[in-house]
């Protein structure tokens, strides 16, 4: 569904194209019909500015989402390694022999989250999220035993932190999936191209300069292209680094 989107190089090309070739249509327009007419010229000078500035509003908002759904993401991977660093504290909490049995699953399962941010790799990024899951379910089947042979709040603290860690990567995970709707993006792209289709109409006189009619759709083009490089969790360059979780790791001794 967010393929292209998810390849900000993508959206800049096609960008790019789409919205020259609007300005050349409109420039071809013009020529059967020319708003010469100073009435005429004043009418259309204020449509092409109202559009352009509604296109510049609505990339100001888009980005804006782009840049919440980017800090949404940074904040639960802050929270999801203080998760995990807690129960990982908690565990002495728990019968000894029940500790030495969920601490190594509990570091496993931290590699693998790890993981989970750094890979880009389509084909990879299934068997990784499968080896989560199972890890998730041999944590909590390995800490429920403790819990109804010894029902105190100690052991309740113990499990609750669990049920934090579970939580934790549940909300990482739907926060990637919260990214600009798809609707969104065509509203966006559509008015951009109404913007340069009359951006050629009003540029028709300037068929000797060329080169100006690059110049919107380079900027639209770049605008684009950052906002699918933000708010994509991997494509681009913009990431979500796991600073959080790696700083952890380096706190855990292997055991």
């Amino acid at each position: 569904m967010h393929f292209g989107i998810d390849h900000p190089v993508v959206v800049f090309v096609f960008t790019f194209a789409a919205m020259w070739i609007a300005g050349r249509v409109g420039m071809l327009l013009a020529r059967w019909h020319r708003p010469d007419q100073p009435d005429v010229r004043e009418a259309f000078n204020v449509v092409q500015g109202a559009t352009l500035t509604l296109l510049g509003l609505i990339i100001g908002f888009t980005f804006s989402m782009a840049i919440g759904r980017y800090d949404q993401r940074k904040n639960y991977e802050e929270a999801e390694a203080n998760a995990i660093g807690t129960e990982y504290v908690r565990l002495d909490l728990l019968p000894p022999a029940v500790a030495s049995k969920v601490r190594p699953l509990l570091i496993s399962y931290l590699d693998e989250r790890i993981k989970s941010y750094e890979t880009t790799d389509r084909s990879q990024i299934s068997a990784v999220d499968a080896r989560v899951n199972d890890l998730q379910t041999g944590l909590w089947n390995a800490i429920t035993p403790a819990a109804h042979e010894r029902p105190d709040p100690i052991t309740a603290l113990a499990v609750a932190g669990m049920n934090d860690v579970l939580n934790s990567q549940g909300y990482t995970q739907a926060a990637w999936w919260n990214r600009i709707p798809t609707s969104a993006w065509v509203l966006l792209v559509a008015i951009a191209l109404g913007c340069n289709l009359l951006v050629g109409v009003g540029a028709s006189r300037l068929t000797s300069e060329p080169a100006l009619m690059l110049v919107l759709p380079l900027i639209i083009a770049v605008a684009f292209a950052l906002i699918a490089d933000i708010d994509s969790p991997r494509g681009g360059m913009i990431r979500v680094a796991p600073q959080n979780l790696h700083a952890l790791r380096a706190s855990i001794p292997n055991t």
